[in-house]
């Protein structure tokens, strides 16, 4: 197809800034994991800030951190692929890519957390670090095309919701050329199923729908930390008065 080049750059772009999310914001929170062996979290716990705000704070700190280095990978990816191949940069694209990316990690910091807040040691860390950085780029369709799994493959990835990210990142970026390719017919829906630029569920989700996924999915995460803080907080309590 003309422009295949450019048009999987693109592609490559929107997959690899969803993996960006996930592993910064791990690596981030795991300086959570690092300070509480070090009795760090300790010495914060003498303070007025309650133990969920620290908790929160550091979440904060992980989803800039995020956010961050998604603009800054976006920018040398761009860069990179605009010398080598004359990618033409998407600058009107440059509010949503934006606004993507602070979703995007504020999902992937709810969803670390979640995992994070159980673990006490700096081994456990890392090797979970170790094992969700390696497992990201399939996860999210980044390394193979979604279509080129088989079905139980497909149906992982689907709920993953860094694959809703990356969808999004596709669709922003990669919309107005796969039209200009494709048209609006048959050709258009397969390729956006096999290459992953809209997930399937019995229909290809549009952005609206992605975004839903999106927030409803940071939505329960956040309301499950929550959970989980007020449970600590009882046993903690109940442990005292024991």
């Amino acid at each position: 197809m003309p422009n295949a080049t450019i048009m999987m750059d693109l592609w490559l772009i929107g997959g690899t800034l969803s993996v960006t999310a996930i592993t910064t914001t791990l690596t981030t929170l795991g300086r959570m994991v690092i300070d509480e062996s070090k009795g760090v979290l300790k010495d914060f716990y003498l303070t007025d800030a309650s133990p969920f705000k620290i908790k929160i704070s550091y979440m904060l700190s992980a989803a800039i951190i995020g956010f961050i280095m998604q603009l800054v990978m976006l920018v040398v990816m761009l860069g990179y692929f605009a010398l080598v191949d004359g990618l033409a940069i998407p600058w009107p694209k440059t509010v949503q890519l934006v606004v993507l990316a602070i979703a995007s990690s504020l999902l992937a910091v709810a969803i670390n957390m979640i995992i994070v807040q159980f673990v006490h040691r700096i081994e456990t860390m890392s090797a979970i670090d170790s094992v969700i950085s390696a497992a990201a780029g399939f996860l999210v369709g980044t390394y193979i095309p979604i279509g080129a799994l088989p079905n139980f493959a497909q149906t992982i990835i689907k709920f993953t919701p860094g694959a809703y990210v990356a969808s999004l990142y596709r669709q922003i970026m990669m919309n107005d050329k796969i039209h200009s390719v494709f048209g609006s017919g048959q050709a258009l829906h397969y390729f956006n199923k096999e290459m992953g630029i809209q997930l399937d569920w019995n229909h290809l989700l549009t952005m609206n729908q992605s975004y839903a996924v999106i927030g409803y999915t940071l939505l329960g995460s956040i309301l499950l930390i929550f959970v989980t803080e007020l449970v600590k907080k009882h046993q903690s309590a109940v442990t005292t008065i024991g």
